[in-house]
């Protein structure tokens, strides 16, 4: 029986959390969805031609544009290599697009407090900066050279069928697409796309941090964090952030529950920061690497990416702590989460009717069929050895994107 308890209260704690974070989720996934209509990715790659400012900025922005989706970015991102991108741009783009994306700062704002939104908005670009730095000093051009050599062979990874749709060709100007019938159908397309490639990340997560906010008492947390020594734990929080984000495999919005529960146990504020940053190194995205870019460029990734996480979640401990916005206290709406009547109550049910209404517009406007033909697409690539001959990604979608 005592069992059973336990896994009634671990379960009603992850049930507590997703009541918190649903309208959040449902308001972010929205605005990234208009945000996919606005912005035109077909012509992405000839903006980013090598890693000068300019390409950096545009690269930032547009994955800040993008889905939040870390396994979606990692793809993209390699699309972006294939089609003459320069290496180091579309690395930053793909962090832009795990840690610049309105959902994440939503979230974060929602369950913990505003200060850490923010600190993702801050670090993001530091953590850009960090890595083209570490880039322009340490990765040789022989390396790049067969990383970008394996990238072209097309080697399958995960979420092919969506880079592909995100990297299609968009028809008129962005206030003409969202002007249009065929704009909000593929608002509703996005939007749901966005739920069907985050919802094992968000389960997983929920799951994990309701596990750990009933099981694990804050004593624990609080000596594996070291807060009796604040100087030696700001320092070690931000080198441990990224490893437990390896050791929990949940990636992108999943991590947010599992962060309130971390700063709620004792992790430093940079430690929050970057445990977020850690979803692009996580074992199943570095088996991705491996695929897209070959063995060498994945270690050097992993570490150079490490590296600029760490980095960046000391910077920003330290911009913070200068200016006095680290919250004092170590409570989070998450993990304190009762359900009443109150303003949760109202936003889940405004934005459970936005859910309702963008479902039934995606499935009575072709996005069953869109998703038969990513998942085709999908098969295909993992069928012919990672090379498209005609698959779906190259055809018509039903939903006024065009192959480029």
């Amino acid at each position: 029986m005592h069992i059973f308890s336990a896994l009634g209260h671990a379960l009603w704690m992850s049930f507590t959390m997703l009541w918190q974070i649903f309208w959040g989720l449902s308001l972010g996934f929205l605005f990234s969805a208009v945000i996919e209509v606005m912005v035109s990715k077909s012509e992405m790659s000839k903006l980013l031609p090598n890693d000068s400012p300019r390409s950096l900025t545009f690269a930032a922005l547009f994955g800040a544009a993008s889905s939040s989706c870390s396994y979606a970015a990692v793809a993209m991102a390699r699309s972006m290599i294939r089609k003459g991108a320069d290496f180091t741009a579309a690395m930053a783009f793909q962090f832009a697009a795990t840690n610049l994306v309105l959902e994440l700062g939503v979230l974060m704002w929602v369950l913990i407090a505003w200060q850490f939104a923010a600190a993702e908005f801050i670090g993001g670009p530091i953590m850009i900066v960090l890595l083209v730095v570490l880039f322009r000093l340490f990765l040789r051009g022989s390396l790049r050279k067969r990383a970008i050599e394996q990238a072209n062979k097309g080697v399958a990874g995960s979420m092919e069928g969506h880079a592909a749709m995100s990297m299609s060709e968009q028809q008129g100007s962005w206030k003409e697409r969202l002007a249009s019938r065929d704009g909000w159908k593929t608002v509703s397309h996005s939007y749901v796309m966005n739920w069907v490639m985050l919802w094992r990340d968000i389960a997983v997560g929920l799951l994990v941090a309701g596990a750990m906010a009933a099981w694990v008492p804050d004593s624990f947390w609080q000596k594996f964090f070291l807060v009796n020594h604040p100087t030696i734990a700001m320092i070690w929080g931000a080198f441990v952030g990224p490893l437990i984000a390896v050791a929990s495999f949940t990636c992108s919005v999943g991590n947010v529950p599992l962060a309130a529960v971390l700063w709620k146990g004792g992790i430093s504020f940079g430690g929050v920061a970057s445990f977020i940053f850690g979803d692009l190194i996580i074992l199943p995205i570095l088996n991705i690497y491996r695929k897209y870019y070959g063995g060498r460029m994945t270690a050097f990734m992993a570490v150079t990416f490490y590296i600029a996480m760490v980095g960046a979640a000391l910077i920003v401990e330290a911009i913070f702590q200068l200016a006095g916005w680290v919250p004092h206290e170590r409570h989070s709406t998450v993990t304190n989460a009762i359900i009443t009547f109150n303003y949760t109550t109202i936003l889940n049910i405004i934005f459970g009717i936005v859910f309702v209404v963008l479902v039934v517009v995606f499935f009575r406007t072709g996005g069953v069929d869109m998703m038969k033909m990513m998942e085709q697409d999908e098969h295909d690539h993992h069928g012919n050895g990672g090379h498209r001959h005609g698959s779906a990604a190259s055809t018509n979608r039903p939903h006024s994107h065009h192959a480029d």
